[in-house]
């Protein structure tokens, strides 16, 4: 990927749209039905096409639902065209772009909670979880393995990086991503709503508004979030969709409560002016991050 004087971005030798119609889809899943999911999932596709989308997000665990326990090993699938759920969803993405949630399995049996982005009918990039949460109402790491990497990556819209739910309340992932190049953040969750007071929105919903709001604004980027709704085991999701600017500012809101697409256009100019007017990533001491962390690392 590269820039000619213009600005104009190129990938694989193709100029880059300037502007990204977003789609991020909140819905409700059937717990360990993938088929089912699968057919929500082409017909969601259907309609965000209809409406001249570039790129559709689902939810962490679209194609599975969240609360597996010991289904995990029989809803896994490998992100593959031969596979019989993910060779229509690469058929569809040449289409529009698709981030899908999905059980991933590597060659020894191991277990992941995933987000493949897929385009064009091939897998651009696949993200493990490395955040798995496994206290109060939460015991992912009981039946998951941990991911090991995060990485951005180049897509027809520029460079991106994705995440899932537990990855981003923490300050690391959203911070790689950013050094990595990811211009364009993409959350996924499967968030339980929690915290009930007389305001307007759970808890749970006003922190994780807060902080998808503030790492658009520490690392101006786009930021965009989609989160499942409906119940499950004893289990409420609250949707709430939302994508912010680079200048913190949000573009748009999903409802809470209710399967939505939430639609929003991204002006991939803007990262050009606020970096102009707030330039954090040039100010950015990562050689001092570095030399830190060492620092700390080596008195354990």
């Amino acid at each position: 990927m590269g820039k000619n004087l213009t600005g104009l971005v190129f990938f694989s030798g193709k100029i880059l749209a300037m502007k990204i119609n977003l789609a991020l889809a909140q819905i409700n899943t059937k717990l360990g039905d993938v088929e089912a999911n699968l057919a929500k999932h082409l017909d969601y596709i259907e309609q965000a096409k209809a409406a001249k989308a570039d790129l559709l997000v689902f939810p962490e665990l679209s194609l599975t639902g969240y609360v597996l326990q010991d289904l995990v090993a029989s809803v896994a699938h490998k992100p593959t065209d031969d596979d019989p759920i993910f060779k229509h969803l690469l058929k569809a993405s040449h289409d529009l772009d698709l981030v899908v949630g999905f059980v991933d399995e590597d060659s020894r049996h191991r277990f992941y909670i995933a987000s493949a982005y897929l385009s064009g009918g091939k897998v651009l990039h696949v993200h493990h979880k490395v955040y798995l949460p496994t206290y109060g109402l939460f015991d992912e790491g009981r039946f998951f393995a941990w991911g090991d990497s995060v990485r951005a990556f180049d897509t027809k819209f520029g460079r991106m990086g994705m995440l899932i739910c537990e990855d981003f309340w923490h300050a690391s992932p959203p911070y790689l991503l950013w050094l990595d190049g990811a211009d364009i953040m993409l959350f996924s969750s499967a968030s339980p709503g929690r915290g009930l007071n007389d305001k307007d929105k759970l808890e749970s919903a006003r922190w994780v508004e807060r902080i998808t709001k503030a790492y658009a604004s520490m690392f101006t980027s786009f930021v965009a979030h989609a989160n499942r709704v409906g119940y499950e085991d004893g289990l409420h999701f609250w949707g709430g969709a939302t994508i912010f600017d680079p200048t913190g500012e949000e573009l748009a809101h999903g409802p809470y409560n209710e399967e939505a697409i939430t639609y929003s256009e991204l002006d991939l100019n803007q990262l050009r002016r606020t970096r102009a007017r707030l330039p954090l990533l040039r100010d950015e001491r990562t050689a001092l991050v570095q030399k830190e962390l060492n620092r700390i690392l080596a008195r354990d």
